[in-house]
């Protein structure tokens, strides 16, 4: 299917007939419409929200301003819940540095829920899975909130608490770098901790205690590990992918991924193109990542911010993206299911922070085409259900359960 939402028969050579277009699209387009559907990670807050003068409630275009989401764009691709992930870039793990991040998140968090008041007709803040279908209900797209790279906590394990009252439902422990809580899965000096920091542990119990959901995405292998001994409650991996079909290290192997699943987990399938194909030679990951340890001293301000943009642009010029396809990351899916179940996958497309922009997922208004692909190769309403969303609200529900043993 190209993204006007035709079917491409071409798909479908060597498959048998292609199906019916017509009676296709239509089925689909109403199934994608019953679901329940989240994707657990866009950086809509942090990429978009911050923007002055950028407004949430009109439609914006990506061929213009690079934006992926907003209100309009929301309804368009029948996207019911998304995760809203507020990131600040680490720079210096010193006090001040800290504080400073510390602070930025706050704001990031404040001008979310002054966005969520301001277009209270059309979306609203959702703490609990039943907030998600309550809103879906009332004919409303629910914002879950959640912190990507646990250097905005600082060294106090109590700023957990701090966030949960500010609507945090999910913690995402790192970003590309080691931080005080936990090693990266891409850091180029290689791991600080080993897993988990005493600290790391700390947030862990914190997390747990106060129903958040733990998200392991960019950390560590051993990190995961980690998580999946001592956590009490089941952790996802919000925008990740399986490396067995990309050997990127953002990706999780086939063992870990069962182990995963083990646990009640849930991996949401991300849609970054570096880790959706094999990309030998380029160094896209790894010259950002030397980016941020350049800035490794430095602390928030809006000349240190521009210096580190101007980097990060020349290594993406560098470095560009690897082509890929729509098949591409439909392949990850396929996978994920075959190794850990139904029951433990979801979508977590990474957009407004790197992911999609390829033909077939240039934006949110491309999640139908999801739908209808997996429809035309023979998934059923309940397994698409429990992609969509019922696999991640289940998580919820049991991470909150264990907040309350």
């Amino acid at each position: 299917m190209d993204i006007s939402g035709r079917i491409d028969t071409k798909r479908f050579a060597g498959d048998g007939p292609a199906p019916h277009v017509a009676a296709m699209s239509l089925d689909a387009a109403a199934l994608h419409e019953r679901l329940f559907t989240i994707d657990t990670h866009i950086d809509t807050p942090t990429a978009s929200l911050m923007r002055a003068g950028w407004d949430f409630g009109v439609r914006h275009d990506y061929a213009t301003d690079r934006s992926q989401c907003d209100l309009p764009r929301m309804r368009e691709g029948g996207i019911d819940a998304l995760v809203f992930a507020v990131y600040v870039g680490q720079l210096a793990r010193t006090p001040e540095g800290l504080r400073r991040a510390h602070e930025r998140a706050v704001t990031c968090f404040e001008r979310t829920h002054a966005v969520i008041r301001e277009n209270a007709v059309a979306c609203g803040l959702a703490l609990t899975a039943e907030d998600g279908l309550r809103l879906k209900a009332e004919g409303k797209r629910a914002i879950y909130l959640s912190i990507e790279n646990a250097y905005s906590l600082g060294r106090d394990a109590g700023n957990v608490q701090k966030f949960q009252k500010l609507g945090v439902r999910m913690l995402g422990l790192t970003h590309m770098l080691n931080n005080d809580v936990a090693d990266s899965s891409t850091d180029p000096r290689g791991p600080e901790w080993g897993g988990l920091s005493p600290l790391g542990r700390e947030v862990v119990a914190e997390a747990n205690r106060l129903g958040l959901v733990l998200d392991a995405s960019h950390a560590s292998d051993d990190v995961l590990e980690d998580l999946l001994e001592i956590s009490r409650a089941p952790v996802v991996l919000s925008h990740s992918g399986p490396r067995a079909v990309a050997d990127h290290p953002r990706n999780v192997g086939d063992a870990l991924l069962r182990a995963l699943a083990a646990k009640g987990g849930v991996l949401q399938i991300n849609a970054l193109p570096i880790s959706l194909v094999n990309a030998p030679g380029n160094r896209r990951t790894q010259g950002i990542a030397e980016v941020l340890v350049q800035f490794q001293d430095a602390v928030f301000s809006p000349e240190s911010a521009a210096a580190e943009d101007k980097a990060y642009d020349v290594v993406c010029a560098q470095h560009p993206n690897p082509p890929v396809t729509f098949d591409d990351f439909i392949r990850h899916i396929e996978h994920a299911v075959a190794v850990m179940g139904i029951d433990h996958v979801g979508i977590g497309c990474d957009f407004d922070g790197g992911g999609g922009g390829f033909e077939g997922l240039r934006d949110v208004t491309d999640y139908p085409r999801i739908t209808r692909t997996l429809v035309a190769r023979g998934w059923n309403e309940a397994d698409l259900a429990k992609l969509w969303g019922g696999n991640t609200l289940r998580v919820m529900r049991a991470v909150a359960k264990a907040a309350g043993a």
